[in-house]
C-alpha cells in the first residue's frame, strides 16, 4: 500500500513540475484584481463559491494548456539541449497520463464554470475559451505571432473573471488585459531568444528565430513601454489613487531592469528575468491594487 501512495505522489509530483504550476502567479494575480473591483461594483455581492470558480478555473485551464503544450511539443524538446530532460522527452511520464491528465483538467475547467451559476456566460464560452488556450500549443509552427498567441491567452483571465461576476465587460477588466497582453508577449520574446538558433534550423515560427535577436529584445522593449501605458489607464479606469500611481514607479523601473540584464550577447540571465522579476512585477501590481483600495476605498 505504502509503495502505490509514493509512486502515486512521485506522478502528482511530476505533473506538477511538468506544469510548472508556480507559473500560474503570471495571470492569476490579475484575475484576482479584476474579482475584487467588480466586486466593489454597485450590484455585485461577493460569494465564496465565485472566489472558488475563479481559483479552480484558473488552475484547472492553465494545467490544460500546459500539459497538452509538452505532450504536443515532446518531439521538439527532446531534439533541443534545452528541453530535453523535460518530463515526456525524459521518460518520466508517460502520453497516456500526460493525455489523461490534460482531459481531466479540460473537463474541471468547464465544470468549475458552474459555479458561476446563473450566470451562464462562463459555461457557454468555456469551449472557445479552451481550444484557443489549447491552440497556442500549435503556434510556433505556422505564426511568428506565437509569442502574442500566448499573451492573448493569459489575457483573457481578468476579462473572464469580470465577465463571470458581472455579465459584462468594462473599462478595468480591458486594460488589465491589456497590460497582460504586452507584459507576456515582451517576456515570452525575451525567453524564446534562448532557442533562436534552434528555431531556424528546425524552421519553426519565433520572432527570435526568424528575425534576429536583437530585433525580438526590441520589440520586447517596445511592448514593456506599452505595459506602462495601459498602467496608466488602470489607474484613470479604475479610480486608483496615489499608492497605485508611486507603485507603477516601481514597476516600470523593474520592466527596466528586465531588459538591462538581457542582451543579444548575454542571455545567461534570462530565467532571472523570466521568472523571479515577472513573479515579483504580477503579484506587486495586485498588492499595490489592495493597499491602494484599503487606504483610500471607492
Amino acid at each position: 500500500m505504502s509503495s502505490i501512495l509514493a509512486e502515486s505522489w512521485s506522478t502528482v509530483s511530476r505533473l506538477l513540475g511538468l506544469i510548472r504550476f508556480s507559473h500560474t502567479v503570471f495571470a492569476l494575480p490579475f484575475a484576482l484584481l479584476a474579482a475584487i473591483l467588480a466586486w466593489q461594483t454597485p450590484g455585485i455581492s461577493f460569494r465564496w463559491q465565485d472566489l472558488a470558480g475563479i481559483l479552480l478555473c484558473m488552475v484547472f485551464a492553465r494545467s490544460a494548456a500546459m500539459a497538452f503544450n509538452r505532450w504536443i511539443d515532446q518531439d521538439i524538446d527532446a531534439q533541443n539541449p534545452r528541453t530535453a530532460n523535460r518530463h515526456l522527452p525524459a521518460g518520466l511520464l508517460s502520453n497516456a497520463a500526460v493525455l489523461l491528465f490534460t482531459v481531466i483538467c479540460s473537463i474541471g475547467f468547464v465544470l468549475s464554470t458552474l459555479c458561476f451559476w446563473p450566470n451562464w456566460l462562463p459555461l457557454a464560452l468555456s469551449f472557445p475559451v479552451l481550444v484557443f488556450l489549447l491552440g497556442y500549443s500549435l503556434a510556433k509552427r505556422f505564426t511568428v505571432l506565437c509569442h502574442y498567441w500566448l499573451s492573448a491567452a493569459l489575457m483573457l483571465s481578468p476579462i473572464a473573471a469580470w465577465i463571470a461576476l458581472t455579465g459584462r465587460v468594462d473599462a478595468p477588466p480591458l486594460w488589465m488585459a491589456a497590460i497582460l497582453f504586452f507584459w507576456v508577449g515582451g517576456f515570452d520574446l525575451l525567453y524564446a531568444c534562448q532557442d533562436a538558433d534552434f528555431d531556424r534550423q528546425k524552421g519553426l515560427f519565433s520572432i527570435p528565430g526568424r528575425w534576429g535577436i536583437p530585433a525580438a529584445l526590441k520589440l520586447a522593449a517596445a511592448s514593456h513601454l506599452m505595459v506602462v501605458l495601459c498602467l496608466f489607464g488602470l489607474w484613470w479606469s479604475a479610480g486608483f489613487g496615489m499608492i497605485f500611481l508611486v507603485g507603477m514607479a516601481g514597476i516600470s523601473l523593474l520592466l527596466i531592469y528586465e531588459h538591462a540584464i538581457v542582451s543579444p550577447k548575454n542571455l545567461s540571465r534570462v530565467n532571472e528575468a523570466f521568472f523571479q522579476v515577472n513573479a515579483v512585477i504580477s503579484l506587486g501590481i495586485l498588492g499595490l491594487a489592495i493597499v491602494d483600495r484599503w487606504i483610500s476605498p471607492v
